[in-house]
Formats: structure tokens, sequence, C-alpha cells
């Protein structure tokens, strides 16, 4: 007999899967807050190791965090959803033992492409990039 309830289903979500085997992103110590078909949200502590030559937040680990929030939001079936493209505006540095949030919102799904947007914000709420993330959909499935 299987699990019919909406907490069963939830934890087969393909995004999911898709987490448990990315070692980029455990390696970054990222933390899924939400994961929901077209929204997700993803935290990440910055580290002393993620600081560059300026002592602030290497904007690849940022770049990183949005673009994990983008690929949960865009993986919202079973078939395998990539990346297109992206592009990152950053508004405000950030410095070792911050808390970074990336909160990734889809703004249209046609056919095999998308749309997302993915706002990071330190812990006080304060902007800290903008992501806009280009999804193409595959003929893969999970």
């Amino acid at each position: 007999m299987t699990d019919a309830t909406p907490q069963a289903a939830e934890a087969v979500r393909p995004s999911r899967a898709m987490m448990e085997r990315d070692r980029a992103s455990a390696s970054l110590g990222l933390v899924i807050e939400r994961d929901d078909p077209g929204h997700a949200v993803v935290s990440m502590r910055v580290r002393d190791d993620m600081t560059n030559g300026f002592h602030i937040t290497h904007g690849g680990f940022v770049f990183a965090l949005a673009d994990t929030a983008f690929a949960i939001a865009c993986n919202e079936d079973d078939r395998v959803t990539v990346a297109a493209g992206a592009d990152i505006s950053f508004l405000k540095s950030t410095v070792a033992g911050q808390t970074l949030t990336a909160t990734a919102v889809r703004r249209t799904r046609s056919g095999r492409s998308g749309i997302y947007d993915v706002t990071v914000v330190d812990e006080l709420g304060d902007p800290v990039a903008e992501f806009r993330g280009r999804s193409r959909t595959t003929d893969q499935t999970f």
C-alpha cells in the first residue's frame, strides 16, 4: 500500500532528488528553506573561504546561491530542466558571517522555456543581488 498523503508526494519531488545529488551545493552548505513548483528559497552562511581579495563575498558564490534557487524552482515536474542562461546584478557587498537568502519565483513558463527571477537578500532583508534565469526543459525525465 502506498502513502498518498501530501507529505509523501512532496518527498518525491524531482528537485529534491536533484539536490540530493548536488555535491556543489552541499559543499557550500546551502539550506533549502522552501521547495515548491515555481518557487524556492535557499539560504547560505558566508564563510571566510567564500570571500575575495577585498574581504567581501565573491560574486561567484552569490551567483551559485541564486542559481541553485533557480534550479529548484524550475524543476517543477518529472522533466529535467536546465539553465539556458542567466544574468545577475550585484547590488550590495556582504562579508563572512552573514547569511544570504535567495528567493526564486517563476515569471512565465511556456512550452519548454521559462523565466525565473531570484532576489538575494542579507539577514536584514537588504537586497544583495537580482538574478534572472532562463530555463529550458529537456526530453529527459528524473
